[in-house]
């Protein structure tokens, strides 16, 4: 989640800075942070692009770890995601098409019909502030240790 974090900071939207890091077998895959379309200006460059109050501008982390997974040819099927925020459902619905097979998320979001359908599919969904509420932030994961 640490990684998570430090993959943040490269957000571009100031509205919520999200990190995303798909992870396995101990090994980095893809990392993604929220920012702009490729080519186009970022929030902190022209502002906020707002529709029914969020900022559509941006590409979410989520989204931006699996796309880069892919231009890379990057298998990422049965590996984990760990995400600063909770997916929102389009991020989510990405990330169960991609194959991979757990979320590991370091705060609530928004969109809390992902604990339902992952029950439903398979997807193992953790919330790292109560799975790690007794253990050091700087304690690795086993995944990634």
């Amino acid at each position: 989640m640490n990684i998570a974090r430090e993959v943040a900071t490269r957000s571009t939207c100031d509205r919520k800075f999200v990190g995303a890091v798909v992870v396995r077998d101990r090994s980095i895959l893809a990392t993604g942070y929220n920012g702009s379309i490729r080519g186009l200006a970022h929030c902190d460059e022209e502002g906020h692009l707002m529709e029914d109050n969020h900022c559509v501008r941006t590409v979410h982390a989520e989204a931006n770890a699996i796309v880069q997974a892919a231009r890379n040819g990057v298998r990422i099927e049965g590996a984990s995601i760990y995400v600063t925020a909770s997916p929102c459902w389009g991020c989510f619905r990405l990330i169960a098409n991609a194959g991979i097979a757990r979320i590991v998320f370091g705060e609530f979001y928004r969109d809390k019909k992902i604990f339902e359908v992952s029950q439903k599919i398979g997807i193992e969904l953790v919330d790292f502030s109560t799975h790690h509420a007794n253990k050091s932030v700087a304690t690795p994961s086993p995944e990634i240790a």
